[in-house]
Order: structure tokens, then sequence, then C-alpha cells
């Protein structure tokens, strides 16, 4: 089970940071990932980590946000900054065997959390 939070209304610039807790699986075999959804689009892969802690971001993301995890607390975190209305959708954390950009390899995904970049 993957359990996101965090999100919430932010001003354009402006930064959050979203959370992800793990549990019912060896978090530290699998690779993480964040992704996000806006109506009538695909999911859209934003920033992945490794079990070794190698990274891989999305170019519309690079440089404003940071993927982190703590194998010691089953946790996985997305740090943003600069924040912009395009950013605007639901954030979603999953987790995979497999070291991917791509949604379809991953097996548990959290339920969602909303982030509004607005004035």
């Amino acid at each position: 089970q993957l359990q996101a939070c965090g999100g919430g209304l932010v001003q354009p610039g402006g930064s959050l940071r979203l959370s992800c807790s793990a549990s019912g699986f060896t978090f530290e075999d699998y690779a993480l990932g964040w992704f996000r959804q806006v109506p009538g689009k695909e999911r859209e892969g934003i920033a992945c980590i490794n079990n070794s802690g190698g990274t891989n971001y999305a170019d519309s993301v690079k440089g404003r946000f940071t993927i982190s995890r703590d194998n010691a607390k089953s946790m996985v975190y997305l740090q943003m900054n600069s924040l912009k209305p395009e950013d605007t959708a639901v954030y979603y954390c999953a987790a995979s065997t497999v070291f991917s950009s791509r949604a379809n390899p991953y097996d548990y995904w959290g339920q969602g959390t909303l982030v509004t970049v607005s004035s």
C-alpha cells in the first residue's frame, strides 16, 4: 500500500512537499515514482528514483522538482519548487521492481493528492 499526502493550493512560484508512505512490500527493493494526471490527459511520469538513489525527471519539472527516499521510514518525497499553474494535477506515488518513467511497470499506487497552483 502507498498513501500520498501534502497536496494543496499554492501560488505560482511557491513550493510544496509531497510525501508518500509505503507498507506491505520490501520498500528498499523497489523503484519509486511520482506521476501526475489532469482530466482528459494520460498519466505523466515526472520523477522516479531507483533503489540505489539514481533519479530521472521529466523535462517539464527538471531543475524544479526533487524526488528522494528514506528507506528506514519507507517514505518517498517530492519537493516541488517554482510551481507553475500548469503543474496543477492529481499527483500519485507508485512503486515498481522496474526503474521506469512509464506507468505500466508500476505495481503499487497511492490514492493521489491534488495540487492546485493558482493565484
